[in-house]
This record gives structure tokens, sequence and C-alpha cells, in this order.
């Protein structure tokens, strides 16, 4: 006798979509019960019926819906989905929705299949509505994302910065002295590390930087989370966002 597939109720942050056949397609979720998980979700490009669902699998979108857990298989399936979020900006407002295309693809890249990571998830969920709730300080909202984001993957800086101190990336700490190797943040850098894990998003748009420092603290985060993880550096987008900010 066949084994009844489990059914259960989740939230999620869409990370990636996959074509499935004809009107099918294979998304890529980070959940707030099995952490990122596969779903098989059928029927989201049929022209019967009520219309198209693909509007809802956009990059960074909040969905809840109803999950499927197959005893034979790694996929489950998905149905009765719908907003967790219904956005006011993100959609519409192009340094957003290309913000969000960044951190959903960081994010795809960067977090593994496996056990649920509740604080990851509550801090992924919280920072998608931050961004489309924010008016000031947009443009340093990847750079905070990705500052704060180490804080749940195990790289957040291990001591207190001190003033004039550089950053040790190997180590992932503040340090008095400048390295014997080139993994390392200057003291100005390593300031703004330092706030960007400390400011509150409301007072983001205080951060006074220009588009240069933007690309090059996007380029030492990056290179931050490569010592680690190298899977940062296949992020496409990253080419993308120093293009618009």
């Amino acid at each position: 006798m066949a084994q009844a597939m489990k059914g259960y109720k989740a939230r999620g942050v869409v990370l990636s979509t996959v074509k499935y056949g004809d009107s099918g397609m294979v998304v890529q979720m980070l959940t707030d019960r099995y952490g990122r998980q596969s779903y098989m979700v059928q029927g989201v490009r049929s022209s019967r019926g009520r219309g198209s669902k693909m509007a809802l699998f956009q990059p960074l979108f909040l969905l809840q819906f109803e999950g499927l857990e197959s005893p034979h298989s790694d996929l489950h399936k998905m149905r009765e989905v719908q907003n967790d979020v219904v956005f006011k900006s993100l959609p519409y407002d192009i340094r957003k929705s290309t913000m969000a295309l960044f951190m959903a693809e960081v994010l795809y890249r960067l977090v593994g299949e496996s056990e649920a990571n509740e604080p990851l998830f509550e801090f992924v969920h919280s920072s998608v509505c931050a961004l489309d709730e924010i008016d000031e300080g947009v443009s340093n909202f990847h750079l905070w994302f990705l500052a704060n984001l180490s804080r749940y993957l195990g790289y957040f800086p291990g001591n207190e910065h001190c003033k004039g101190c550089w950053f040790d990336m190997r180590e992932g700490l503040y340090v008095s002295e400048m390295p014997l190797h080139d993994h390392t943040m200057n003291a100005e850098e390593a300031e703004l590390l330092r706030d960007l894990t400390e400011t509150d998003l409301e007072y983001l748009g205080e951060i006074p930087l220009n588009r240069e420092q933007r690309v090059t603290m996007l380029s030492r985060l990056v290179e931050y989370y490569s010592i680690h993880l190298e899977a940062i550096r296949s992020v496409r987008s990253i080419e993308i966002l120093q293009e618009v900010f």
C-alpha cells in the first residue's frame, strides 16, 4: 500500500525557479519549516482558469502555502499558495527589485539544503519587509544585508571594533596591527563594517557613501564571504548591482 504524502503549512521566501515541462516549475525556497527546500509547482504557466500564478514566484517574494512531503522524494509539492506579504514598492522600484534579485541569488548560493534555521528565516523575512518599506538608505541596503547575514551563517566579526583597527578577513576579527596577508579591510573599511552591523535600518541613509565606496565595500564583503564560502563568486547579479548603485 502506497504511503500518503504528508501535508503541512509553511511560509517561504522565493530564491530561484526553473521551468519544468509545459506548465510546471521547480522552486527553491527558504522556508520557516524545512530551511532551504525544493518544490514542484504545477500549472503556474497555464493560460486556463483564473490566470497565471507566475507573478507569485518572483525573487524574494514572501509566500504562505501548503506543502506536501513525499516519502520517496526530496522534492516536495506545493499547493494553496498565496502572498504572505503584499508589497508596496519592491516589485515596482527598479533599485529595490535589482537588490531583491541580488539578495535571492546570494541566499541561493550560500544557504545549503539543511534543517530549519528559524533565526535565519526571520532575519531574511524581516529584511525583505524592511526593503519594501524604507525610503532612505536604499542604496546602502545590500551592504547592510550582506554584513548582517554573516551573523546567521557563522561569519560575524568575533570581537568588538576598536578605533583605527583593521579587519582580518581570514580570522573574522578586528585587529590593532595590519595582518601579514592581503585578505584585510583597512581602517576605513573596518569602521564601515562596524557601522553596517550596528546601524538600525531607519538610520541607514545616514551612512555617507558615494558610488565608488559602495562598489569597494561590496567587493570587500564578497571577498570576506568567499574565503569561507567560494559559492558567492558565482553570484552573477553582483555586476548588475555595481552598475545600478
